[in-house]
């Protein structure tokens, strides 16, 4: 990892850490806060409710009580009547929807059920609710304790549903009864669950403002970051890639002076040398004093030293040729494209019967700058000299310069095996020539792509016509 980039994580990752720490603090606290609030809404719900009841019950035993009173005068049948009233004038009590008055002795037998009259007169001792828990047993017990408050499952009257209850009862040991009302608690239920609902938006919301901010933070710090790499990332690249041409461009310059070095210098010597050989050679055989033996062995070895030579001079042009062709100077890429095609078919008629390699020009020739045809011609070269050392099954060769409205365009394709262009590509020891191709067409602002399948590789390097135009109107083009 590079220093930039280590700095800039040390910058963001304490910030990251710092956000969430936040976040999980805030969210801890607003839960802690949202179920505090929950509970003293409950608590506060639960006393309302029961100071409601108490006032309910002792409501209903003022209305009795005249009855209560006179309902002991030893006559059996006038104190039933008397309780008989009782219970009439309780059932008659009713307030809100679902709030109403029951009647229980202490054995557990319903005495008086306004809402559910089927339940009067049976016995509820063993009666439990939704929750497995003995609802009667609990009511017969608060009232024995002088009356008290129970939590239980009862159907709802409206709704025909079992919600929790909150009952009240008190007991009238007169008459051996425990009165009791209740209270649905559905509503706190609901209430409660709104209190859950909000309290979670709101820190849902918080959260989120909390993420948008730590985001935006986050962002601007590695933004800042990455622009700063970015800037000087481009300005070293830019460093590079003027290092890179000037680096090409000696190479180049180099290569150039040593193409004109050996054909003016060794090259004229050659030729005078094989000149003079030529005229000794045209000596001995005119001459007729010497012995024939003499004169056959000298002819021979003059013969043998003029092959060496004109093998000498062969190289000589091959070498400089393949310095710099001095074709590409003078006639431009076209006709350089064409001596390398030519003299790669003369190189494979004898060795390779069956090969052919074609050049084929499309559209109309253009004038490329220096930078441009160098660039060009050196693909062409590294494609083909591939294609001889690593494609030796390929039997065809075919090279295309295409000119069209937006680029220039140079593919060399063969029908050789292919290979896998990933993986030469990231080997640090094979491929360079494919990376070399690349570059150069990246120094100059074009493209260089490569596909190769089982069926045969295309090495296509692309030049747009306003790059092309860029580095024909720059002081000075680079040689690549």
């Amino acid at each position: 990892m590079k220093l930039r980039q280590k700095i800039l994580l040390l910058a963001v990752a304490p910030l990251t850490i710092a956000m969430l720490a936040i976040m999980l603090t805030v969210r801890h606290q607003s839960i802690a806060l949202a179920k505090h609030e929950r509970q003293l809404v409950e608590s506060a719900y639960l006393q309302a409710k029961e100071t409601e009841l108490r006032s309910y019950v002792k409501l209903a035993q003022s209305a009795i009580a005249p009855l209560l009173a006179s309902g002991h005068t030893g006559d059996p049948i006038r104190d039933a009547t008397t309780r008989d009233e009782a219970m009439r004038t309780l059932a008659r009590l009713d307030f809100g929807t679902d709030g109403y008055f029951f009647l229980y002795d202490l054995r557990g037998r319903n005495l008086m059920h306004p809402r559910q009259p089927e339940l009067v007169g049976r016995d509820l001792w063993d009666l439990t609710d939704s929750g497995g828990q003995p609802t009667i047993q609990k009511l017969v017990a608060a009232a024995q304790n002088g009356g008290g408050f129970v939590r239980y499952m009862w159907d709802k009257p409206s709704t025909h549903q079992s919600v929790p209850k909150l009952g009240y009862v008190e007991p009238i040991p007169q008459w051996g009864w425990m009165v009791g009302t209740g209270l649905y608690l559905d509503d706190i239920e609901q209430t409660l669950r709104e209190i859950d609902r909000r309290a979670q938006t709101n820190i849902d919301q918080t959260l989120a403002w909390v993420v948008g901010i730590a985001a935006i933070s986050i962002l601007l710090v590695a933004g800042s970051g990455l622009a700063l790499n970015v800037s000087d990332h481009r300005e070293a690249d830019a460093k590079l890639r003027q290092l890179a041409q000037q680096v090409v461009r000696s190479q180049e310059d180099e290569r150039a002076r040593v193409s004109r070095e050996l054909h003016d210098g060794i090259s004229q010597v050659l030729v005078s040398t094989k000149l003079l050989l030529e005229t000794a050679h045209g000596h001995l055989e005119a001459a007729p004093a010497p012995p024939p033996s003499s004169i056959e062995r000298a002819v021979s070895m003059l013969r043998r030293a003029l092959d060496r030579l004109n093998g000498a001079l062969g190289e000589v042009r091959r070498v400089s040729h393949n310095l710099r062709p001095a074709l590409l100077d003078d006639l431009g890429l076209a006709a350089a494209l064409e001596l390398l095609v030519r003299e790669t078919r003369e190189a494979h008629e004898d060795l390779q019967p069956g090969f052919a390699i074609a050049l084929e020009l499309v559209g109309p020739p253009v004038q490329l700058p220096d930078a441009c045809n160098t660039a060009l011609f050196r693909i062409a070269q590294e494609a083909i000299s591939n294609i001889e050392r690593h494609a030796a099954h390929a039997t065809r060769i075919g090279v295309l310069l295409e000119n069209d409205l937006d680029a220039v365009r140079l593919s060399i394709s063969d029908n050789g095996p292919g290979f896998d262009v990933e993986s030469v590509q990231v080997d640090p020891e094979h491929g360079i020539g494919l990376r070399n191709m690349r570059e150069r067409m990246v120094a100059l602002g074009g493209t260089c792509t490569i596909v190769s399948s089982p069926h045969g590789t295309e090495v296509c390097a692309v030049l747009p016509h306003v790059v092309i135009a860029q580095l024909a109107s720059a002081p000075s083009s680079p040689l690549v």
